[in-house]
């Protein structure tokens, strides 16, 4: 079976990042930083998640070697953690951001390529070998929050993503 081309690729991760963004599509402010399970993420603090741990961490450190990319934002600390004063509209403008840099940074790369950095130690032993797998596992990781994010979509205002049989 041949593997998938990097367009095969970027199409399924396009899909899941739409995923994201359209079950989120019309909540209003509160509704999107309200914390609705025990854990206390809001929507609003898992978009920021996918745009700095995910798009931003993966395809620019890992993928694109860049140094220290979350310099300049101030006080990252917990990706998770949306401060009051932070306007969401930016936060999911952040997210689309990333999506850029990211899908232009995977438009110059080759798919059998190493990564160019990799935080030694971060994950023990585990590694990723090439930018085909930096790119599943990025499909994985927003497909897995992206049913979060319909869980609690539902949980806010009954509104599911996909249409169900009733």
């Amino acid at each position: 079976m041949p593997l998938p081309t990097t367009d095969a690729l970027r199409a399924t991760l396009d899909a899941q990042r739409e995923h994201v963004l359209g079950i989120l599509a019309g909540l209003d402010d509160e509704a999107l930083r309200r914390p609705v399970l025990p854990t206390g993420w809001s929507c609003l603090g898992l978009v920021r998640h996918l745009a700095l741990d995910g798009e931003r961490f993966w395809f620019r450190c890992v993928v694109a070697g860049e140094p220290d990319p979350i310099s300049g934002l101030g006080d990252v600390g917990d990706a998770w953690r949306i401060s009051p004063d932070v306007p969401a509209r930016a936060v999911l403008d952040l997210y689309r951001q990333e999506i850029e840099r990211a899908n232009a940074i995977l438009a110059a790369a080759r798919l059998d390529a190493p990564p160019a950095w990799w935080p030694a130690g971060l994950f023990g032993d585990w590694r990723l070998d090439d930018v085909r797998q930096v790119i599943l596992h990025m499909i994985t990781e927003t497909a897995c929050h992206a049913g979060h994010l319909d869980a609690v979509r539902e949980l806010i205002d009954g509104r599911t993503w996909l249409i169900l049989p009733e």
